[in-house]
């Protein structure tokens, strides 16, 4: 390889890593990539179950409160609401 082929490679290789960054930075100025989301995170899907094809229900750990939601395309709803490991059992009233 000649010296004119070394040049066109690095290049190459620098045009194609300005490249990458560019579409990075355009990615998390668009909100596509959340920067620093290291942090503590406050939510979590817990588990999730089919009902039909168009609805779902989902457990949502928010700080130390459970929620249980139904998801559809008529709306999304909350059906109810419980400190983080409290068990119900079934039957029981809740008030």
């Amino acid at each position: 390889m000649t010296l004119l082929d070394w040049g066109r490679a690095v290049f190459a290789l620098v045009a194609t890593l300005a490249l990458i960054g560019l579409v990075a930075y355009g990615a998390r100025r668009l909100g596509m990539i959340q920067p620093g989301a290291a942090g503590v995170k406050r939510l979590k899907v817990l588990e999730s179950l089919m009902l039909d094809p168009r609805r779902r229900l989902v457990v949502v750990r928010f700080d130390d409160r459970d929620h249980l939601l139904l998801l559809s395309p008529a709306g999304d709803r909350p059906i109810a609401e419980v400190a983080a490991g409290e068990i119900v059992q079934s039957g029981e009233a809740q008030t």
